[in-house]
């Protein structure tokens, strides 16, 4: 990934704060995780939100600390007013969703996004059912219809049903991989047929082998 990647606890209803700080331009491969982000480089001043992706991005960071808030997914319409598939797989400049907000630190990142998120239990609930039971099935369970599903994972997550179960599992199987369990067991834990379909959807979606995705 390059540089030094570093997060601590957030506030409720935030998924965590983040600093990565580089010493040179790096070009860093950013893998969907459902979740988004509001990013500030104090070197160029830019302010920006990063929307939920469906494949890998590849971004130059610029020597310096990057800051990051990010939100878990679901959160995303409750803090920038509008729906998360407006801004999926884009950068958007922060003034473009909110533009009376006034931000100058990294403090009032924090404080804009802890004062305006609200957690959703349904939202939650939705995307645990989507982690491990087919979309037909949750939709009933949620007594939804499939079309009413789809509406609200798009507007909530930006994803289609399919996609968010796609990208929640992937996400479950890189932080298995991360914490060095075996490939194998990693594509049983996260729900995957089997290590070929885990290495096929870590291709598919990251763009890269998982061996060299997890590569320190």
């Amino acid at each position: 990934m390059g540089g030094v990647y570093a997060e601590r606890p957030a506030p409720a209803g935030l998924a965590c704060l983040w600093t990565r700080t580089v010493t040179s331009s790096t070009v860093q491969r950013v893998v969907p995780d459902g979740c988004t982000d509001l990013m500030w480089s104090p070197v160029s001043g830019s302010l920006f939100v990063a929307g939920p992706d469906t494949q890998a991005q590849l971004a130059t960071v610029q020597p310096g600390t990057l800051y990051g808030v990010r939100l878990p997914p679901g959160a995303f319409p409750s803090v920038f007013g509008v729906p998360a598939h407006a801004v999926r797989d884009l950068r958007v400049p922060l003034s473009s969703l909110v533009p009376e907000a006034r931000l100058e630190s990294f403090s009032d990142m924090v404080e804009f996004c802890a004062s305006r998120v609200v957690v959703d239990p349904s939202l939650a609930a939705t995307a645990s059912l989507l982690r491990s039971g087919d979309v037909a099935s949750v939709a009933w369970e949620i007594g939804l219809s499939a079309r009413q599903l789809r509406r609200r994972c798009l507007d909530a997550f930006g994803y289609p049903p399919k996609v968010l179960q796609r990208v929640l599992r992937f996400d479950a199987a890189m932080r298995l991989a991360w914490g060095g369990m075996p490939f194998a067991s990693v594509a049983f834990e996260a729900g995957y047929a089997d290590q070929a379909h885990l290495a096929r959807e870590v291709r598919s979606l990251a763009g890269v082998p998982l061996g060299q995705l997890i590569r320190p």
